[in-house]
């Protein structure tokens, strides 16, 4: 068995770490629409990209004809936090908090990969007590593709904690996407949550739980 210190764990946030996905995917629609994008996509689940960026070109070039421009995704990131802020905190998936703080306790590397910009991701890390560092956040800012941002992930994690390998990484994730880009770049994954557990299940995932809490229990 490998040991913890030499694991990674790269957690998604929304949907594995915090019960956000509704509230969020609201207030991405409500973003966009802000930005002047009225005929959108919501059909969220059969993206391309699960991530804001790609959510965000795909609209506008859809809506406007012309190429997407990047200098609009800082004004999309902070209409996202506005429309957030409407609704009420977000809440942890049961455990999360609490496994995150047992992570830090023992010096078990973890980091942050989420399709979310980063304002938005830091504020339903923050809404539900969940500690984090930017520098283990790697987020669609940077990359569209889930591929991009977790192994953006990785090598933030690789500097944070210096060390130039992990013996193993494991990937923690609620969405068949999640699974998906475990399996493209050869990483185990743990699926999170109940809502897809049948797909991930028949998709290939051989550990899957039903909260963080429930996965906690594998390892201590």
């Amino acid at each position: 068995m490998t040991p913890l210190k030499d694991t990674l764990y790269i957690f998604d946030i929304d949907g594995t770490l915090t019960d956000s996905v509704p509230m969020y995917l609201i207030s991405v629609t409500k973003a966009m629409m802000s930005l002047g994008i009225k005929d959108i996509d919501t059909d969220y689940n059969n993206y391309k990209h699960h991530t804001d960026s790609y959510a965000l070109r795909y609209n506008y070039e859809r809506n406007f004809k012309k190429d997407f421009s990047d200098n609009l995704l800082e004004d999309f990131e902070n209409n996202l936090v506005t429309q957030m802020l409407e609704f009420d905190p977000v809440k942890e998936i049961k455990g999360a908090q609490s496994l995150i703080q047992l992570f830090r306790d023992n010096s078990i590397p973890f980091c942050f990969a989420t399709g979310a910009l980063p304002k938005p991701a830091m504020l339903k890390l923050e809404q539900c007590n969940i500690w984090y560092d930017k520098l283990l956040l790697a987020t669609s800012m940077t990359h569209e593709s889930r591929e991009g941002f977790v192994m953006d992930a990785l090598e933030r994690a690789k500097a944070f904690y210096n060390k130039p390998e992990f013996t193993n990484i494991v990937s923690i994730g609620d969405g068949l996407w999640d699974l998906k880009t475990a399996q493209n770049l050869s990483l185990d994954f743990v699926g999170i949550g109940d809502k897809n557990k049948e797909k991930l299940i028949q998709s290939g995932a051989t550990k899957c739980y039903s909260n963080i809490e429930e996965f906690s229990k594998t390892i201590f």
